[in-house]
């Protein structure tokens, strides 16, 4: 049996969809902030906050504040 896998948080479902629209990969995000692809998607499930990334991921995927 493994982890139980958490969905996308509602963040996480506009981050996904901004890096669809712009051709980006979850990693190259991370890799623009300067973060594991691992805490990367940990942020897109909820299962950390990443809150002192969300500016500047929302900065970089044109996400309206």
């Amino acid at each position: 049996m493994g982890a139980k896998r958490l969905g996308y948080t509602e963040l996480g479902k506009q981050i996904k969809k901004r890096l669809i629209d712009k051709d980006m990969t979850a990693r190259q995000l991370a890799d623009a902030l300067g973060i594991t692809p691992q805490y990367m998607n940990k942020i897109l499930h909820g299962e950390r906050s990443g809150e002192k990334y969300i500016k500047e991921i929302k900065r970089i995927l044109d996400i309206a504040a």
